[in-house]
């Protein structure tokens, strides 16, 4: 079983290396795919949170929203380096979830949702007010990505296919560095407060201070999503801070399936390539990502990635 497992990683790495060049012959581009790797990385990021530590955030999109923002502002105001951007949206946004983390850590259920949404609504009217500096309603333009300085070799991201590997480059380390998270104690320990938070706590677990831990963690590489998508645009605006995609993250989790490490990728890669296709065709495209959304829940609680680990298993 192991062996099959790592038999379909590595035919899933070979797909992603190849996708600028398959990607035309089905319709698609680039930047499709590389938005696809960025939401991914994003909405892995939240079931950190979600999906192994049991905190339900509608909020996350303000972390998402701080990275954009913190990248744009670095090359718009500060200086025209893309690593620097990247650094900087990813510091401002895991900043900011590791300072709110104390106001949601004690908090449960509805509460806890409540709470993010209501951090994550403060940060997105703050986008809105301060129009000399994030262009307010408009939306911080005004930035592009600037090649990369290799000593006398330059890379020149500003091409959409070199971009998209910089972004897989990037996508394949926070996704290395969260399985090794998620494999440590640290991950376990989530995992057990999730099951059995007063359990957990009965043995001496301070379960306040892991979910604190979750947050900020997933907020860091949320925010480090949200650098790479202001990037990919070259703009952002206060709509990447707000609760409605928040919303769509806990979508894209829900259909590629929570408890999974790889489920999100799959939901984002369904729940974007669906919203591409069928916006193109509709106006209307949300109904049918609701109708989908609901078949997922009420036929495969535990996802489209679940299911089909089901099966194998059957099979075996």
């Amino acid at each position: 079983m192991m062996r099959d497992e790592r038999l379909w990683m590595a035919l899933g790495w070979i797909v992603l290396a190849l996708a600028p060049w398959w990607l035309p012959w089905l319709g698609g581009y680039s930047a499709l795919g590389t938005k696809v790797l960025v939401y991914g990385l994003g909405v892995m990021a939240l079931n950190l949170l979600l999906g192994f530590a049991g905190g339900l955030s509608f909020g996350h999109a303000a972390y998402f929203g701080l990275g954009a923002y913190g990248a744009g502002m670095t090359l718009k105001y500060l200086a025209p380096s893309t690593p620097l951007a990247l650094l900087a949206g990813t510091v401002v946004g895991g900043l900011a979830a590791t300072a709110f983390g104390p106001l949601v850590m004690r908090r449960r259920g509805i509460y806890f949702a409540m709470i993010t949404i209501a951090i994550g609504q403060l940060l997105y009217f703050v986008a809105v007010r301060w129009n000399e500096f994030t262009g307010g309603e408009d939306g911080l333009a005004g930035f592009s990505r600037q090649p990369l300085h290799f000593g006398g070799w330059v890379l020149d991201i500003r091409d959409e296919n070199k971009y998209y590997y910089v972004v897989l480059v990037c996508f394949t380390v926070a996704a290395w560095i969260m399985r090794g998270v998620l494999r440590s104690p640290l991950g376990h320990t989530w995992v057990a407060i999730r099951e059995n938070r007063r359990r957990a706590e009965f043995l001496g677990v301070r379960a306040d201070l892991y979910i604190w831990a979750a947050f900020a963690i997933s907020g860091t590489f949320m925010a480090l999503a949200g650098a790479l998508n202001a990037l990919l645009f070259n703009f952002t605006s206060p709509q990447d801070l707000h609760w409605i995609l928040s919303g769509d993250f806990v979508i894209m989790i829900v259909l590629g399936g929570m408890r999974n490490f790889w489920g999100p990728l799959l939901g984002a890669l369904i729940y974007i390539v669906a919203q591409d296709y069928l916006s193109s065709v509709t106006d209307n495209w949300m109904t049918f990502i609701g109708l989908l959304f609901m078949v997922i829940v009420l036929a495969f609680p535990r996802g489209i990635l679940g299911l089909l680990r089901r099966r194998g298993k059957a099979a075996a």
